[in-house]
């Protein structure tokens, strides 16, 4: 609740003193008469607590000056996302769900103190701290303990979610005419994406592996698990080949990553995945096969047309990842954790134990990237870089020699 306080001047006048508590500190104005003081409390009584949008202390409701243009941050963002070009209808639909969830709660403070709704023009760069820290902190319920109305973002998603941001002020400025002269998302401070542990990932040894793939007892599941970890495809990938994409005949047999699995559009017709291009342009590759694995699709391809899937359930469908997972997968790893399995990876971490295989045997992250269809090296190098010990010996050695060799100053001193 605010309170007036009279405070009475040398010259027998008075002024009176608006006094309330926002956010944990005081606030006042003054005004020259008791009326106006009275008027000005009920404003901020009736704003929660907060200073009356529009306010600025000392002159008063002063009205802001509008960009030509300007409108709410959040329907400019869905008109940014609704004219996107190379983009399925799932993906809008997913940039959509998180600028309602997410990039709504972006605001703008003024000067004042008092937020205000964000639009596009009125964004500052402070602004998007306030947003970054907003997710990483979460909204705990304050009616149950350890519950929460909407809970922290990790890294990546926060990071995601800032490039999204970023791209819509990028928008603004390329607009013509102009909206803004500066992107307020250019420089911010975002989490470091090494300081969460909830997606870390798993790399099995090979004997590992083995434990849990002898839990496998579906011989068409088991073959599924294999391929995964010996070619290093993402799910979506691997069960999206056909027939049609190995090549035996090759000098050295292969596998062509043309489609995969892709999430449709809520209440699309044709069910919740449809056959898409793979995640980037650089998925879309040709994948070696050693021995094993050609003698697998050899067998797999047996009398099958070509459109025919590579893998597919005893009931002749492709499978579903949600499926696979529970019916096969979780089962086999429950089984080898009871038996002493010192882990409990996911299926996705098959992909990571490979590229680990890999690294073990030196092959270069160049050349793994290309095999795991990554856009950039750099993300082969973030990913699994750290896996990279084949140059030790060689650099411990350089470091050996270079700290046992006698400068030439203590040679001289030596002499004299």
């Amino acid at each position: 609740m605010a309170s007036i306080t009279e405070r009475p001047k040398k010259d027998g006048t008075s002024t009176f003193q608006v006094k309330w508590r926002q956010d944990g500190e005081w606030q006042t104005e003054k005004f020259g008469d008791e009326d106006s003081a009275e008027t000005f409390k009920g404003l901020v009584e009736a704003h929660g607590g907060k200073w009356p949008h529009g306010w600025v202390r000392g002159e008063g409701f002063v009205e802001q000056p509008k960009v030509p243009g300007d409108m709410p941050f959040v329907r400019y963002a869905e008109r940014y996302v609704d004219r996107l070009t190379g983009i399925d209808d799932r993906t809008r639909e997913d940039y959509h769900r998180e600028i309602r969830i997410h990039l709504s709660l972006l605001q703008h403070t003024e000067s004042t103190g008092q937020a205000v709704p964000a639009t596009i023009c009125n964004v500052e760069s402070d602004d998007i701290t306030d947003w970054v820290r907003l997710e990483e902190q979460g909204q705990p319920d304050p009616d149950a303990e350890g519950r929460w109305i909407r809970r922290k973002a990790d890294p990546k998603s926060i990071a995601n979610r800032h490039g999204l941001l970023f791209c819509v002020f990028q928008a603004a400025m390329e607009a013509k005419p102009q909206l803004r002269t500066d992107n307020p998302c250019k420089g911010t401070r975002l989490p470091r994406l090494d300081n969460h542990v909830d997606e870390e990932m798993t790399f099995l040894e090979h004997d590992e592996y083995q434990r849990i793939a002898a839990e496998i007892t579906d011989p068409g599941a088991r073959d599924l698990a294999d391929w995964l970890v010996s070619t290093g495809m993402r799910w979506g990938e691997a069960t999206a080949l056909q027939v049609k994409d190995i090549n035996l005949r090759a000098a050295t047999p292969t596998a062509s990553v043309q489609r995969a699995w892709k999430k449709a559009k809520r209440g699309a017709e044709g069910g919740a995945y449809y056959l898409g291009p793979p995640k980037t342009k650089k998925a879309r590759r040709l994948v070696a096969l050693a021995p094993a694995q050609a003698d697998l699709a050899r067998r797999l391809v047996a009398s099958q047309a070509p459109e025919a899937f590579l893998f597919r359930t005893p009931t002749g469908k492709h499978w579903r990842h949600s499926n696979y997972y529970n019916r096969k997968w979780m089962p086999a790893v429950a089984e080898a954790v009871k038996k002493g399995l010192p882990k409990r990876p996911r299926l996705h971490d098959l992909r990571h134990s490979h590229a680990a295989w890999l690294i073990a045997a030196n092959i270069p992250l160049p050349a793994i990237q290309v095999r795991l269809g990554h856009e950039s090296i750099s993300t082969t190098v973030d990913r699994y870089g750290h896996l990279v010990r084949s140059l030790d010996g060689d650099i411990t050695a350089a470091v050996e020699a270079a700290m046992s060799t006698v400068s030439p100053a203590s040679h001289l001193r030596s002499v004299r």
